[in-house]
């Protein structure tokens, strides 16, 4: 066997197992998405159409999944965001940014919801969440940038608010224990944070 064919047999045994983590990284959030909040690895393989054995070479363990579904979803996200340009006149940088977050934070519901009953005993599902917290923040740091100057000392009390409004957290109470739906969630957090920023920019 020449250098070029064992090339390309190698480089097809990488597609194929990379097929296999997609493939199974789609079933564990699928499951997730249809209510299945602790899906087992015998579910998540069957419905990927592999062997459990499969399952258990291409990931170590569940912090493993756990970590892949976390950057499955970040690519959903990336592929639906559109960064709202800072220029524009406030009420229609709140008003973009409310309805995005509303789109990032229903891709992301299904899995947070999960995440929720397994984070306290995994370290990668806290890592997952602080990467979210992360990225949101440097948005509204960015997109609210002249109205947090303004705010002189109390920059980062509105930072920290805004950021609060913003996350799953504050989504979860308006869509599940309020029981809002995604236009009625999304009109209130646009109340809070139209509520949060007037005053930054008349200081």
């Amino acid at each position: 066997m020449n250098e070029v064919e064992v090339r390309s047999r190698v480089d097809g045994r990488t597609l194929r197992a990379e097929r296999t983590r997609q493939a199974i990284t789609d079933a564990h959030l699928a499951l997730l998405e249809e209510g299945d909040l602790r899906p087992t690895a015998e579910r998540i393989a069957e419905r990927a159409g592999v062997s459990l054995r499969a399952l258990w070479s291409n990931f170590k363990d569940t912090e493993g999944l756990f970590a892949a579904a976390g950057e499955r979803l970040m690519q959903r996200q990336l592929a639906e965001f559109r960064a709202v340009p800072p220029q524009l006149p406030l009420p229609e940088r709140i008003e973009r940014y409310c309805a995005q977050r509303a789109r990032m934070l229903e891709i992301i519901a299904p899995a947070t919801r999960a995440a929720r009953i397994r984070e306290p005993f995994s370290p990668q599902l806290r890592k997952n969440r602080q990467w979210y917290l992360d990225v949101d923040r440097q948005e509204i740091e960015t997109l609210f940038a002249a109205e947090l100057a303004g705010a002189g000392p109390n920059r980062g009390e509105i930072l920290d608010a805004l950021s609060a409004a913003a996350t799953f957290s504050g989504w979860s109470v308006w869509r599940d224990d309020l029981g809002l739906d995604v236009p009625a969630a999304t009109a209130v957090l646009r109340r809070v944070v139209s509520a949060l920023l007037p005053p930054v920019a008349s200081a």
